[in-house]
């Protein structure tokens, strides 16, 4: 865990306790449903926690905020950033029950409140939200319909209400095909493990 007190100085011990808790918890439940593969699993703290906490790099969500978790998988980026963020309130949806079964196992084992998990279809959600997260479930174009009409006008964060897509390698073509307005944060400017040389967090205003 020192990596995650060397880029987030200001966690509290609690949150620091909780995100140590994550490795052996999903270690647990891999070994009964694959959602991790066992590379991932060998570079946890890189490759999820850290991965998924770019976006707090790029966005401190204010209190109250409300995020959706689109393709959320076995918790990503959601469980690391509802506990970074304990005052927001996260939605995590995946279609597949198998892996939100993971989800809610461990928000139970974390007793995090603030989180929802659901199996879910993103078409199907009926709710709004300020923001959207997610780490590269498919390409952009593809992603984009599964939001219409999910995320709200009126934002009160630093960032416009919108879209918060993890997203690797070249991907220029895809953002030249939304006609939305993006911004592009590198990762490699908020950590140093090359893992990160080649990893964004891309913003879509809403």
């Amino acid at each position: 865990m020192d990596r995650i007190k060397k880029y987030f100085p200001k966690l509290s011990d609690n949150q620091l306790n909780k995100l140590a808790q994550l490795p052996a918890l999903y270690e647990e439940w891999n070994s009964q449903i694959n959602v991790i593969s066992r590379k991932d699993m060998e570079h946890f703290v890189e490759r999820h926690i850290l991965h998924s906490l770019a976006v707090a790099k790029v966005m401190k969500f204010e209190n109250g905020t409300e995020i959706l978790d689109i393709g959320t998988g076995g918790g990503f980026p959601g469980i690391p950033l509802a506990i970074i963020f304990p005052k927001c309130e996260f939605h995590l949806v995946d279609s597949i029950g198998k892996k939100i079964k993971v989800v809610q196992a461990v928000a139970d084992a974390l007793d995090l409140k603030n989180v929802k998990a659901e199996k879910a279809r993103a078409e199907t959600i009926n709710k709004s939200y300020d923001f959207i997260v997610s780490r590269a479930v498919t390409a952009l174009p593809k992603f984009l319909p599964w939001t219409k009409n999910k995320i709200r006008k009126n934002g009160f964060n630093k960032l416009p209400n919108g879209i918060l897509y993890i997203k690797g390698g070249d991907f220029r073509a895809e953002l030249d095909n939304l006609k939305r307005k993006t911004k592009v944060f590198s990762i490699s400017k908020f950590y140093e493990e090359e893992f990160f040389d080649t990893k964004y967090v891309v913003h879509i205003k809403a």
